[in-house]
Formats: structure tokens, C-alpha cells, sequence
């Protein structure tokens, strides 16, 4: 299935994309450290946020499916630079998972974060460790 977006420069280092399916309009902004003055998400901010979504996105589908309660369910992540060339070198994220799920929801649940298609397209340049935190225990994985 494709999906349409399009994208124009609208000025000051900044894009608006459009998603075709829904209209639904965001912005970007060049970043500080690139000449940009950060007012928005940057490309690089979206793609790093984009792996956040994604993996709470394929959590909800399973937790969905099995009758899983979400309440609680958020990530945080870091998205750091790396030179030369200049791309995304590191994206570490943390994902606060629902409390009271057995040992087998939290490896479906945990499954199903590192198998999101965002999480797979990235390349293997890109360091992406997830830390599942369970009701003040976290699990380092991936």
C-alpha cells in the first residue's frame, strides 16, 4: 500500500509536508546546530520520533488484539548526531510499560516494539537500544 505525502520549502530553512490520505499538515525547521533556528521538529527529529511511534504503535495492535490494558503505556527517546557525515548516529529510547503484565504480555509486547517497521528500516549505522521499564524495574533489551 502507498501512502502519498508531499512537501514544500516554505521559507527560513522550513518544510510543510501534507499526508494525502488525511490532509493533516506538520512543519519542520532546520535545527540550531544547522543553521536553523529549532522552532519546529527537524527531518532528523521526526525520524527519531517516527521509532517511538512505531513502537508503541506495534505494543497497542498486540495489546489490542489480546485485551491488554495500555493505561500507562509512553516512551522517551534521545536523538544524537553524528558527523561526518552528518546523520543520526544514536537513537536510545525508554518505553514505560502498562503495570501488572505477566512474563508472556511483556515479551509479546516487547516483541512486537522491536519488530516495528521503523525500528527495521533504520540502518545498522544507527544505534537504537530500548530499555523496557516495568513499574520502577527496567529491562534493557535490543
Amino acid at each position: 500500500m502507498a501512502v502519498e505525502i508531499t512537501g514544500r520549502y516554505i521559507g527560513n530553512l522550513k518544510t510543510e509536508l501534507t499526508h494525502g490520505p488525511s490532509g493533516t499538515v506538520i512543519r519542520t525547521a532546520a535545527p540550531v546546530d544547522n543553521q536553523g533556528d529549532g522552532s519546529s521538529f527537524s527531518p532528523t527529529d521526526l525520524a527519531a520520533a517516527a521509532l517511538g511511534a512505531c513502537m508503541l504503535t506495534l505494543i497497542a495492535i498486540v495489546g489490542e488484539r489480546e485485551g491488554i490494558d495500555l493505561t500507562g503505556l509512553s516512551f522517551r527517546l534521545e536523538k544524537h548526531m553524528a558527523a561526518n557525515p552528518r546523520r543520526i548516529g544514536a537513537i536510545p529510547a525508554t518505553i514505560t510499560m502498562p503495570t501488572g503484565l505477566t512474563a508472556e504480555q511483556r515479551k509479546k509486547l516487547e516483541n512486537a516494539a522491536l519488530t516495528c517497521p521503523v525500528h527495521k528500516s533504520l540502518s545498522e549505522g544507527v544505534e537504537r537500544p530500548v530499555e523496557f521499564v516495568y513499574a520502577n524495574a527496567p529491562v534493557a533489551v535490543g
